[in-house]
């Protein structure tokens, strides 16, 4: 059976840089693996950054959404369907930051599927800087994303940051949802304890706090056997549209002009809660720039890449304001 992984995370989290050095780890292994890169939105820019590790023995495939989340899992499935009789040893998905995971295990319970699949790992992506910061429905979404993983990997980590007191504010949003104990009131000594006494994940067991540059291969090995849990929490309505992103074709904007414009959208309540930035822009006649940025960083990469897409995601974004201020540095604006 072929093995799949699923890699979660918030908007922004680090999915794919953490997926480019995990499958750089397994193709040095000799496995042959596929990556999906399994999104809402009609325009995938993550899969041009791993164009470098397409080969022989890595094949990367997309699925597009934009029409709703049925006909993305009716996708799903086929393009599992369809890759099942290619001999991969591993298939890895990345799915959007906004993205239900009972998706995920519902299509590989499903026949044939669970034949030719095998559950791996859920592999949790988390942004250490912006833990503390979730609010609302937003909170609700990480939860949701992070509670099946076997294992969590902390991203954007730096010297200041307080490891543990991360992984307690993780622990924290767990219990609010009904998943184990916050460490704030804990069932005295002579008591039995439950799930609901003991912390949903456990510092030792599921947290890797470092770079993903300094990863080992022994990280590696750990994270390839992080398994998967299952959790049981109330399900929250999200409607489809809350989060659409927005696309931006053809974006032509001087470097200055596009790192003022992001910072600018990211404190603009009429844009909406604005999360990430991201895509390829023309920054000059010969110059072209990877954005990568949420409201705590905005990284501006050189880059050459055939694509030209501009797509910023986020929560009740206002499309006609925002299509105002893009009109005039692009070729088409989001419909």
């Amino acid at each position: 059976m072929v093995k799949i992984d699923l890699v979660t995370g918030f908007l922004g989290s680090g999915k794919t840089t953490f997926i480019r050095e995990y499958a750089r780890y397994l193709l040095n292994k000799g496995e042959k693996i596929c990556i999906i890169e399994n999104d809402y939105g009609a325009v995938n820019v993550d899969m041009v950054l791993l164009q470098d590790l397409y080969g022989d023995n890595c094949n990367l495939e997309m699925i597009v959404g934009g029409d709703g989340k049925e006909a993305h899992r009716r996708r799903f499935r086929t393009k599992l369907i369809s890759m099942g009789m290619s001999g991969y040893d591993r298939v890895i998905i990345e799915p959007s930051g906004i993205y239900d995971v009972d998706e995920f295990f519902d299509v590989l319970y499903d026949e044939p599927l669970d034949r030719w699949y095998e559950i791996g790992n859920v592999i949790s992506i988390v942004d250490a800087k912006s833990v503390s910061e979730l609010s609302g429905v937003s909170r609700y979404l990480f939860m949701s994303e992070i509670a099946c993983a076997g294992k969590i990997v902390l991203s954007k980590l730096s010297q200041d940051t307080d490891a543990q007191n991360v992984m307690g504010k993780i622990n924290e949003i767990m219990a609010e949802f009904g998943l184990g104990c916050s460490g704030k009131s804990k069932a005295p000594a002579n008591e039995p304890k439950g799930d609901k006494d003991e912390f949903w994940f456990s510092p030792e067991k599921h947290f890797i706090a470092k770079s993903f540059s300094d990863l080992t291969d022994s990280d590696f090995e750990n994270i390839e056997k992080a398994g998967y849990r299952h959790a049981s929490y109330v399900k929250l309505p999200i409607e489809d549209e809350q989060y659409n992103p927005l696309f931006y074709f053809d974006v032509a904007m001087p470097e200055d002009k596009l790192r003022e414009t992001a910072t600018s959208l990211f404190k603009d309540e009429k844009a909406g809660h604005v999360i990430r930035i991201k895509g390829f822009v023309k920054t000059g006649e010969n110059s072209q720039a990877e954005l990568n940025a949420t409201e705590k960083e905005i990284s501006l990469t050189p880059i050459v890449s055939s694509k030209n897409v501009l797509i910023i995601i986020g929560e009740a974004l206002d499309k006609a304001y925002i299509n105002d201020i893009f009109k005039d540095y692009c070729s088409q604006v989001s419909l």
